[in-house]
């Protein structure tokens, strides 16, 4: 069987395409499928850059582990190349600039993404304590989000995106 979106092959049992993501038409085992709704698609990197910058100010609502850590990608990413070309011309100005940029929607993705599992965004300030603070956000940010809906809103996994 053949992915209606990307035409790769499926394996059998699959509930969603290993390349793109699309949910498998005709497999409607999911887990809480029955009550919450079917599994949106994961996010793919530039829909999570897209998110990211379409909600930048939003500190409200939850974002998917996926959305989390293509935006981490997007910023390491961007570091690097901006780190060389500001190596190149001789400045610090581009990679500044870049973080200054990031950093009020850097912060929002990070508040929704604590709100996914049910903690309020001013835990970030974790960050200040050094090490163990870290260790403590990174275990976060790999956790999966609360299945249904939390006092931050739904699901982001089962609803439809805009």
């Amino acid at each position: 069987m053949n992915c209606s979106v990307c035409s790769a092959e499926l394996e059998e049992g699959a509930q969603f395409c290993g390349v793109c993501g699309t949910r498998v038409e005709g497999n409607d085992f999911l887990p809480g499928a029955n009550e919450q709704g079917y599994e949106q698609p994961m996010v793919g990197f530039i829909q999570a850059i897209s998110l990211g910058f379409s909600n930048y100010i939003n500190f409200q609502g939850r974002a998917t582990r996926a959305e989390y850590w293509w935006w981490t990608l997007f910023i390491v990413i961007a570091d690097v190349v901006l780190g060389i070309v500001d190596a190149i011309l001789g400045t610090g100005f581009l990679g500044s600039l870049f973080g200054l940029a990031i950093i009020i929607p850097g912060l929002a993705l990070g508040a929704r993404r604590l709100h996914d599992i049910g903690k309020s965004g001013w835990w970030q300030l974790l960050w200040f304590a050094i090490i163990v603070g870290w260790i403590i956000l990174l275990v976060w940010a790999i956790r999966q989000g609360n299945r249904g809906q939390n006092q931050h809103g739904p699901d982001p996994r089962t609803t439809p995106r805009q």
